[in-house]
């Protein structure tokens, strides 16, 4: 089955909300669509219940039901760094275990969309990281790049990353997240000359941060076309 992992060029730069995004855009186009997030940090406790709000998201966009023990492996309740939450918790991040639930997944939805955890490098423990897990599945990347100051260097290093693990770098979205970002269209162009992939989305400063009014910012057509290459 067709899957994407998303990635991004730093933590919170929208990776939740593209993902999810892309989960409605896909469900209008009449797919059947569904995310994991392998590792989230962060938990509140809802009627009993630790949930990570990205997790919730990511459930409600999706049009596919499938046990939340698949769809987040891992839930560390200290929204800290993965392996700082992890190692308080005594938990080690095993990354076959993940592509496993990724595997039980598989046959669920016509596409299942992985979120990385915070930037592609993200440590996972004293020596591997979020790009070791990227490499363990082995699927085109999408990388999010949150448009603020410093976000031309960060984008280009971590599509240097990519290549450099073997990966395909398959699309991009830009997220602006200071509505105040000076000569944002300039920079949008910079990364579309530079960076070896295309540009699948612009997503405008949304303060609501809402999936679906973010989804009407990604083109069906050209979304159905990108997707077509893949299948």
């Amino acid at each position: 089955m067709p899957g994407l992992f998303i990635t991004g060029t730093d933590t919170g730069v929208g990776k939740t909300l593209v993902t999810a995004a892309l989960l409605h855009a896909m469900t209008a186009l009449g797919l059947r669509a569904l995310a994991m997030k392998p590792i989230a940090a962060g938990a509140a406790q809802v009627d009993g219940v630790w949930v990570n709000e990205d997790v919730a998201i990511l459930e409600q966009a999706a049009n596919v039901a499938a046990p939340r023990a698949l769809v987040n492996p891992y839930l560390l309740r200290e929204a800290l760094a993965p392996h700082i939450a992890a190692e308080r918790k005594g938990v080690r991040i095993e990354i076959p275990h993940i592509v496993e639930a990724y595997g039980q997944l598989a046959d669920l939805a016509d596409w299942l969309l992985v979120e990385g955890v915070g930037g592609f490098r993200t440590p996972l423990d004293d020596r591997r990281d979020g790009a070791d897990l990227a490499v363990a599945l082995g699927l085109p990347i999408i990388l999010v790049v949150g448009m603020r100051l410093g976000c031309l260097n960060h984008a280009l290093l971590t599509a240097e990353a990519i290549a450099a693990r073997g990966l395909r770098l398959a699309g991009w979205v830009a997220n602006r997240l200071d509505p105040d970002l000076a000569a944002f269209e300039e920079n949008v162009l910079a990364l579309r000359q530079r960076l070896p992939a295309p540009c699948l989305a612009v997503l405008p400063y949304l303060a609501d941060r809402d999936p679906q009014h973010a989804a009407q910012f990604i083109p069906a057509k050209p979304l159905n076309q990108w997707l077509g290459h893949f299948t």
